[in-house]
């Protein structure tokens, strides 16, 4: 629902119609239902590996066999879930960035076992919803936009967490020595804590004690904060006119 005024804010059309649009949204709680006769399914569940393999356990016995799988999971790769489906030939993944609207990429990713016509089939698909396809033809964990991201992002909450610079100062030194348009928190807070949080959080149950670091920052000042960035206009910057836009933040 908060979407809804963003896309009419960007002219990505009118009230009525983003209205409409919105309302040719059938959503349902039966997942048999919900994928009936699909022609692809791309999936969105939280970033944890066993709710995902799980999903695509649930998921195979009900689909039709015609059904492509997609998941839009931002750093595993598809060996990790592949398995866990009954059509490995008809399986990818298919990642949007943020705001999709304006920032348009659709990453492509295939496995060993995916068809040449499926991978194709997804390109074009891409290309219909107005994405600019980004072919990956070797699994990487991140795809290209997160393999550079991710430790972007790492590096400035580590600036936090160790009390080395306020989040804001963080942001406002990326911006003026790069002529950025936005910060690694103002990103953060586009993005959401609830990916970044598992991601770290897995990492850091495997060993990497930054990661854990990291975190833990998350937990303490977003989520334990109920402040879940653009989501719910809470995050390091209030919304919807957050400090980093204002005439003085980068004096």
């Amino acid at each position: 629902m908060v979407l809804k005024g963003r896309y009419v804010e960007d002219n990505y059309g009118t009230k009525e119609e983003v209205d409409n649009a919105y309302n040719r949204i059938s959503q349902y709680t039966d997942l048999a239902k919900a994928v009936e006769n699909a022609d692809l399914v791309i999936e969105a569940v939280p970033e944890l590996l066993p709710i995902k393999q799980d999903f695509y356990t649930k998921l195979s016995a009900v689909a039709n066999e015609k059904t492509i799988f997609a998941s839009n999971s931002s750093t595993m790769t598809p060996s990790q879930i592949v398995d866990f489906t009954d059509r490995p030939e008809k399986y990818l993944h298919l990642h949007f960035a943020n705001e999709i609207w304006k920032l348009n990429i659709a990453e492509i990713m295939k496995h060993e076992r995916t068809s040449d016509e499926v991978f194709e089939t997804i390109i074009e698909f891409a290309k219909d919803i107005a994405m600019i396809p980004i072919l990956l033809h070797k699994e990487q964990p991140g795809y290209v936009l997160n393999t550079l991201l991710v430790p972007f992002l790492k590096a400035a909450m580590q600036l936090a967490a160790d009390g080395v610079a306020d989040p804001k100062v963080v942001d406002k030194t990326w911006m003026i020595s790069t002529g950025a348009p936005i910060g690694p928190f103002a990103f953060l807070d586009i993005i959401g804590p609830n990916t970044p949080y598992n991601l770290y959080k897995a990492w850091g149950d495997q060993g990497d004690e930054l990661s854990a670091k990291v975190a833990a920052w998350i937990k303490s000042e977003y989520l334990d904060k109920d402040r879940m960035g653009t989501a719910n206009g809470k995050g390091v910057y209030d919304y919807p006119n957050p400090a980093y836009q204002t005439p003085d933040f980068l004096k």
